[in-house]
């Protein structure tokens, strides 16, 4: 909570040790995840709105499910997966999330500010809890096989820390932006095959690329999105926000980071592109 005018920031951060534990087990504690949001945000936001207390929610790109509509705006139908698959529990109660925040705008008159992130990254973020990136780059740097679940055609956009920060720090600025959702991302699009190719290539590792399938991962039946890019253009309009880190700027940034600390492979600059072709290890 930061005092003042400023605003009260909506998280999970109680959960991480437990997600730490059990990395995919975040698909599965559906009870946990809707009684979260069920209890504990609206008694936050109504005492944000007794006190008139602005309210940050940090909401998901998961809440636009299996849309296909590609790239994702914020004001797309969005397209939910069957209540029997426990993946999509998360979704449902972040957008439950967002219906309360708008309702509290309406009704109450509360400044309510919504955000769709999609994949942000940083230096210092750790794989431990199932992010991508920084698996992938740490096993990359440990000479250990990098784990890339179900074909690795499936896509994401990733976005930097420090640009998603400067994009909140506008969206929370802006008296304009009160009670709207806004996506805050990268279209740099990269299928999880190439994200681990070029992670090889910019540290120069000689890690084989294991693909592990789904069931494996996260048990029978798991249903996954297949892209998932942010339409930015409000952003931009609203905000005068565009991302200005590269894919490859991050990678490399998240690299130095981890050679300082000790890795194995230290991060090798400008290294020439080759036509690297994946050890499809099927695990």
């Amino acid at each position: 909570m930061i005092h003042g005018d400023n605003y009260l920031k909506a998280n999970v951060r109680s959960s991480i040790p437990r997600i730490c534990a059990r990395p995919f087990s975040f698909f599965e504690r559906s009870i946990r995840t809707l009684l979260h949001c069920g209890t504990r945000k609206p008694r936050m936001l109504q005492t944000c709105a007794k006190y008139r207390r602005p309210v940050l929610i940090t909401s998901t790109s998961e809440v636009y499910g299996k849309s296909e509509q590609i790239p994702f705006s914020e004001d797309s139908d969005v397209v939910m997966g069957a209540t029997s698959k426990r993946r999509w529990a998360y979704a449902c109660a972040k957008a439950l999330d967002e219906f309360l925040a708008l309702a509290h705008f309406y009704e109450s008159n509360l400044p309510v500010f919504i955000v769709r992130l999609f994949n942000t990254v940083g230096p210092r973020q750790t794989g431990r809890y199932g992010m991508v990136l920084p698996n992938l780059l740490e096993q990359a740097l440990a000479g250990k096989p990098m784990t890339v679940y179900g074909t690795g055609m499936q896509s994401r956009c990733f976005c930097s820390v420090h640009d998603i920060v400067e994009g909140l720090v506008r969206f929370m600025t802006c008296s304009d932006a009160s009670g709207r959702v806004i996506n805050l991302g990268t279209q740099e699009e990269v299928s999880i095959m190439d994200l681990a190719l070029r992670i090889k290539q910019l540290t120069g590792s000689n890690s084989e690329i294991v693909l592990v399938p789904y069931d494996q991962a996260y048990g029978p039946g798991f249903d996954d999105m297949k892209r998932r890019v942010p339409d930015t253009r409000r952003a931009f309009e609203v905000l005068g926000w565009a991302p200005t880190r590269t894919l490859d700027d991050i990678i490399q940034e998240m690299a130095d980071v981890r050679a300082k600390a000790g890795n194995r492979y230290p991060p090798q600059r400008f290294v020439e592109m080759e036509a690297l072709q994946p050890s499809y290890t099927v695990s």
